[in-house]
């Protein structure tokens, strides 16, 4: 038996580019095929995929060359699966994991492989992710528009070079986690004003997932949008002065910095 698409690896990520694939018709659900060590994770998937094959590791019978492979494990784990990957014959690979550059993957490989590096955001769990690719050495525009239909599954796809991949990984890739802190402290603030949690957490969710919808819709800047709800000595107004007087601005810039420089040393 063999498949068109294996994902190695079945957890958040991995198991939401499966579903997106199927959801897209990528490709029969018989031709893809998930592999999962954890044997309860298995049966999640075995429920929430049907038609997929779940398994427990690579098999030399269930792929071969002419299968792809998606790379969605941990850090640490991304070395051995490489090599499985390379024993059985895979020849093209879309790699997810964070702070493994290409080159490393390609050294694994007893053949010349094409090899394209992403950064994916968790928002691909609902379909939304932004996601960038970078190919490697032996890349051809070929294997870019393949994962770029991969990916395209779960979101939209832009393409860069991948001494660009490590930026990416410190503003989109970590950018979720960024987005929910702001709104827990929006949130807090509401409460802190006399808000019920609820209430506050409904205010400023609805009004987080407007804003972004408007800003996705609208032909104006963020900064235009925003002008439009700021009134010289308004109400607004008075919020912002605040926020750039606590140097907001600043440590965003510092933030991605500190997580692009953090995706670098994981490469190292």
């Amino acid at each position: 038996m063999s498949f068109e698409l294996v994902v190695v690896g079945g957890g958040n990520m991995g198991s939401a580019l499966a579903e997106g694939l199927v959801r897209a018709q990528w490709c029969a659900p018989e031709d893809l095929a998930i592999v999962e060590s954890s044997l309860e994770q298995r049966a999640e998937l075995t429920t929430r995929l049907p038609g997929v094959s779940v398994l427990a590791s690579l098999e030399l019978e269930h792929v071969g060359p002419a299968t792809g492979a998606v790379l969605c494990v941990k850090p640490n784990h991304a070395e051995a699966a490489t090599r499985l990957l390379a024993i059985v014959g895979v020849r093209r690979v879309l790699s997810v994991v964070a702070g493994f550059p290409t080159v490393r993957i390609e050294a694994i490989f007893p053949e010349p492989t094409a090899v394209i590096r992403s950064m994916p955001n968790t928002p691909v769990l609902v379909g939304k992710g932004v996601s960038a690719i970078a190919g490697g050495s032996q890349v051809t525009k070929d294997d870019l528009d393949w994962a770029e239909s991969i990916l395209g599954a779960v979101g939209t796809v832009v393409r860069v070079t991948e001494t660009n991949i490590d930026v990416v990984s410190g503003l989109s890739g970590a950018m979720p986690a960024y987005l929910y802190m702001v709104v827990e402290a929006l949130i807090e603030a509401g409460v802190h004003q006399g808000l019920t949690r609820d209430v506050s957490r409904q205010l400023v969710i609805g009004t987080f997932e407007g804003s972004a919808a408007l800003l996705a819709q609208s032909d104006k800047s963020p900064e235009e949008l925003r002008s439009q709800v700021t009134s010289p000595g308004g109400v607004t107004a008075a919020g912002l002065r605040v926020l750039e007087s606590r140097a907001l601005r600043a440590a965003f810039l510092d933030a991605v910095a500190a997580a692009g420089e953090r995706s670098r040393q994981l490469g190292r």
